[in-house]
């Protein structure tokens, strides 16, 4: 009789050095590796943000977050995170259950992708004062000249 296994679904927050997580593509790529090694199925991963830690580990005092849900029978779960123990990219991870999360739950900004968002939205502001800023300058050298 073959034992049908009900993948569940998952959340992790992973954090890497912040150091690593310059080079976007390898940590995407451990971080694939340690999932489908405990075959899992990834929906989705994403930046979560970076940020100062509360307290040094490893001895770093900076980390990227890393957003990601997963599909995993449930007794993969600790493989998981004992591969996380061991890897020297990851320092640490919060795996929690996701299966009364919706997909908009799921979808919701980061505090990366927000203050990306704000940046977007603040340049044109910005080159209008830079331009602002400039013809003030202008004006006053022009009135100087004409003294």
């Amino acid at each position: 009789m073959e034992t049908i296994i009900r993948k569940k679904l998952y959340e992790a927050m992973f954090l890497i050095d912040s150091a690593q997580a310059s080079d976007w593509d390898k940590v995407i790529a451990t971080l694939e590796t340690v999932l489908k090694k405990a075959d899992s199925e990834i929906v989705s991963m994403r930046k979560w943000d970076d940020r100062k830690l509360a307290y040094e580990i490893k001895g770093k005092t900076r980390g990227t977050y890393i957003l990601c849900y997963f599909r995993a029978d449930g007794g993969k779960v600790r493989e998981i995170e004992r591969a996380v123990q061991l890897s020297e990219q990851i320092m640490r991870v919060l795996i929690l259950s996701a299966e009364a999360m919706s997909k908009e739950d799921m979808e919701k900004d980061t505090p990366a992708m927000k203050v990306e968002k704000q940046r977007s939205a603040h340049k044109p502001e910005e080159k209008i004062e830079a331009e602002q800023i400039k013809d003030k300058e202008l004006a006053e050298e022009t009135v100087k000249s004409i003294e």
